[in-house]
């Protein structure tokens, strides 16, 4: 383990989807339009990245399409929301609104996949959810207002139905890694959102100029080098280690949002943002806890259990 390495690959990837997620609200196209040019221009960098590690044959197979599909279904509906997200709400708003997604794991976990969840991490989602109740609260409640606050809300409304579906993405891939490699999982869920994508074509695709084609190019490519550090960030450091440092997006989302796009958040978004990071931490903490108190107890076993 390399801790440090891991935790600088880590920020460069919290980074690289920050910046990403600013192209997507300069470039100003449709969000399947964007969900396809961050798909299609991150393969040849996904391909590079399993070649210079020799995964090019193996790491492309798959055990069970299926769970590959709905993954892949799941998680282009989390990006397209998120997306989507953007045209009508400030990077930092859409940014705060994300970090509900751990909060929903925990719950789906304990709803799929059986995981036993106690009075702590129920008490953290808690928080958390107050904290995103306190960040929709201004735009709920200026639905049936003028059309530019109900678009608003309605963006609002979208980046947490994202953050439902980045939850249920992050479900499968915690039972997809038992039988499938990492690797593949990264490059067949490319595939599939780039397919995806193009259903949405009829919805009003439009031809971008030359600045906003470099634009959705670039995003393609900052995607799939975030992509790859944050895979990288797990191989030198513990997840808990290095979890904690998705939080700097906020910071990051504050200054491009500020400089690019003279956006100011709200004390209470900001707020409501504190709240829910804190919550993160607290389940990212408790997280830790428990799989140093597992350790434990598998080194105090007898060979016979």
């Amino acid at each position: 383990m390399q801790p440090l390495r891991g935790i600088m690959f880590k920020l460069v990837a919290v980074l690289c989807f920050i910046v990403m997620s600013s192209l997507v609200k300069a470039a100003d196209v449709p969000p399947g339009q964007s969900v396809f040019f961050r798909s299609v221009f991150a393969l040849p960098v996904i391909l590079g990245w399993l070649a210079m590690r020799g995964d090019l044959r193996t790491g492309l197979k798959v055990q069970n399409p299926m769970s590959h599909f709905w993954r892949g279904f799941v998680g282009t509906c989390a990006m397209g929301s998120m997306f989507a997200g953007l045209t009508f709400l400030p990077l930092p708003e859409v940014t705060a609104l994300g970090y509900a997604m751990p909060l929903l794991v925990v719950v789906f976990a304990a709803m799929f996949l059986n995981e036993k969840v106690g009075i702590f991490r129920i008490g953290a989602v808690a928080l958390g959810l107050v904290g995103v109740l306190i960040i929709l609260a201004p735009r709920v409640t200026s639905l049936g207002g003028d059309t530019i606050k109900t678009m608003e809300a309605v963006g609002a409304i979208i980046v947490l139905l994202g953050a439902v579906c980045g939850a249920l993405a992050q479900i499968y891939i915690r039972k997809m890694v038992a039988s499938e490699q990492v690797s593949a999982i990264v490059f067949w869920f490319t595939c599939t959102s780039a397919v995806m994508s193009l259903l949405t074509l009829p919805f009003g695709w439009v031809m971008p100029d030359a600045g906003a084609f470099v634009m959705l190019v670039v995003l393609g490519v900052v995607g799939g080098i975030g992509q790859i550090c944050l895979t990288t960030a797990y191989r030198y450091a513990d997840a808990s280690l290095v979890a904690p440092f998705d939080y700097t997006s906020m910071l990051f989302a504050i200054l491009i949002g500020y400089v690019f796009f003279s956006e100011v958040p709200t004390i209470q978004m900001l707020l409501g943002a504190t709240l829910i990071i804190a919550a993160g931490i607290i389940i990212i903490l408790r997280e830790r806890h428990l799989g140093l108190m597992r350790g434990k107890a598998r080194q105090v076993k007898t060979p016979h259990g």
